[in-house]
């Protein structure tokens, strides 16, 4: 596990197409997930809580085999729209193999739609610091998780810039069928969804009536390199 891999949100996750769809309710919610880094075994909850004047903080914390990452964004509704506010990135090995290779992290990301740009502070290269120009509908990371189980359940274009890591670029899910998957035991149909990106690969796995996917895999060079399978919601 080296400091370029993120949990998803990497994916995670991250969506403006979407900027003229309208905004669904926002429900505070708590999700479990068991998940699996290159066969180290570790449990990860995703969360979502109202931070009052219309501003939510949806996290992901993960931790197990001597590896701790968190990632969260605080978002705003505006315009009928949620868009990012601030985020923050961390991870580091506390013991064992994850200690060697797990490099202690953290970065913070600031944007400012009052200025229009967004910028990053912490462990970045000064290249990876912005300013990186704001559009209407840009999100990061943790938020495009959000909308891209929206934007499924509503059957919109899975067609978003991401703007994360000192650059904006666009990404793209396809619709690649339906398929079965277990939850807690109990079968669910699912829409499972793909993006490609060279050498990347992140499939999810949505759920009608789920806040969060029920599953995320990212691949890299055609291995697992990290998978998220929910458990419980509440």
């Amino acid at each position: 596990m080296s400091n370029r891999r993120k949990p998803l949100v990497a994916f995670a996750a991250a969506l403006v197409a979407m900027a003229s769809a309208p905004a669904l309710a926002i429900k505070p919610f708590s999700a479990d997930y068991a998940a699996n880094y290159m066969g180290m075994e570790a449990k990860a909850t995703m969360s979502l809580a109202s931070k009052g004047n219309e501003r939510w903080e949806y996290r992901l914390d993960l931790a197990g085999m001597g590896a701790e990452l968190a990632q969260s964004t605080v978002f705003e509704v505006h315009d009928g729209q949620w868009r990012p506010i601030s985020s923050t990135d961390s991870q580091r090995g506390t013991n064992g193999l994850a200690a060697m290779l797990v490099k202690r992290k953290a970065v913070t990301a600031n944007y400012d739609w009052n200025q229009g740009v967004a910028r990053w502070t912490g462990d970045v290269k000064p290249e990876r610091a912005g300013p990186v120009a704001l559009q209407a509908g840009d999100l990061d990371g943790m938020l495009m998780n959000l909308v891209l189980v929206r934007d499924v359940a509503a059957g919109k274009p899975l067609d978003y810039r991401l703007v994360e890591d000192g650059r904006a670029r666009r990404q793209q899910f396809t619709v690649a069928g339906e398929e079965t998957i277990a939850i807690a035991g109990k079968s669910h149909k699912a829409t499972r969804v793909v993006r490609k990106d060279g050498k990347r690969e992140i499939i999810a796995w949505v759920v009608d009536g789920l806040p969060v996917p029920a599953r995320v895999l990212q691949r890299r060079d055609g291995k697992d390199d990290i998978d998220l399978r929910l458990t419980a919601v509440k």
